[in-house]
């Protein structure tokens, strides 16, 4: 699939971004557990490489515990704290002005040594549209202070958000890049809810997520729709859940676009179980 998106507000916020970073103490970023790569900008490395990182793999609920557990491995190998949380449910949250405090000792350090009263901590929370980014602000301030959504492209416009009198948050418009050189990035965005669905081909998508459950996860696979195993072709799977959803036409032909849509929204709606989409 390819997808080229990038509105100009999306430009327009790497702009701001750069502009308020000299300000900034700590960089959070917040991706989606079950796509931790795919749901990063590589952008956030290049204009942010020389501040302290906490990742936090949010919607960790409908991801695979055992694939996340490796993935938070896998950001600290790189040098960056990271913490598991589920924004929607409160799961971890009282966790992250600890580590952002953590993060930014050496700074709280100097103020001690030069006799000062800290100021409060400046961190920028970035984020590619729908990752869950405006739940974990609210959640974290303890008020409904963004917008929440459940489509891409919520947040418009950058916001300083106060979290008790100790840490500040910049808030930016979720910023997606201008390309995906690798297609299935865009599956794996499509299907997780970053990009819109007027611009991509449910029968494609749903072909990637099939193909992946097939080799990653048969059991849950066969579980939702009561097969007792698995066509080698994906055309035929389609066949075998069409028939046991009636998703039939006259002739007693299968309606691929209905089943796309069935397991589309069955992967949306958590019904296949935990599953994580990539693997580090």
């Amino acid at each position: 699939m390819t997808i080229q998106w990038y509105p100009g507000h999306m430009a327009k916020a790497k702009r701001q971004v750069l502009e308020k970073l000299k300000l900034i103490d700590v960089v959070i970023e917040v991706v989606d557990a079950r796509i931790p790569l795919s749901s990063r900008n590589p952008m956030v490395d290049e204009i942010t490489s020389h501040k302290p990182r906490l990742v936090l793999l949010n919607k960790s609920d409908l991801a695979d515990q055992a694939v996340t557990d490796k993935w938070v491995t896998y950001f600290e190998d790189k040098g960056w704290a990271s913490l598991v949380i589920d924004a929607q449910r409160g799961k971890g949250m009282k966790e992250i002005p600890l580590k952002v405090k953590e993060l930014c000792k050496p700074l709280l350090d100097k103020f001690a040594a030069k006799g000062m009263n800290p100021r409060a901590l400046r961190a920028l929370i970035l984020g590619i549209p729908n990752v869950g980014k405006s739940t974990v602000i609210n959640r974290i301030a303890n008020k409904k202070i963004t917008k929440i959504g459940d489509r891409p492209g919520v947040t418009k416009s950058q916001q300083w958000i106060k979290v008790g009198k100790e840490i500040e948050l910049l808030d930016t418009p979720g910023i997606l890049w201008p390309k995906f050189e690798d297609q299935d990035v865009g599956f794996r965005l499509a299907l997780t809810g970053a990009i819109k669905e007027e611009i991509f081909d449910f029968q494609e998508t749903v072909v990637f997520l099939l193909d992946y459950l097939k080799k990653n996860y048969p059991e849950k696979l066969k579980n939702r729709y009561n097969l007792t195993e698995l066509p080698e072709e994906v055309g035929e799977l389609f066949d075998a859940i069409g028939k046991r959803r009636g998703c039939l036409v006259p002739g007693g032909i299968v309606d691929y676009d209905r089943v796309a849509e069935i397991v589309f929204r069955d992967f949306r709606q958590g019904k296949l179980g935990t599953i994580s989409l990539e693997r580090p």
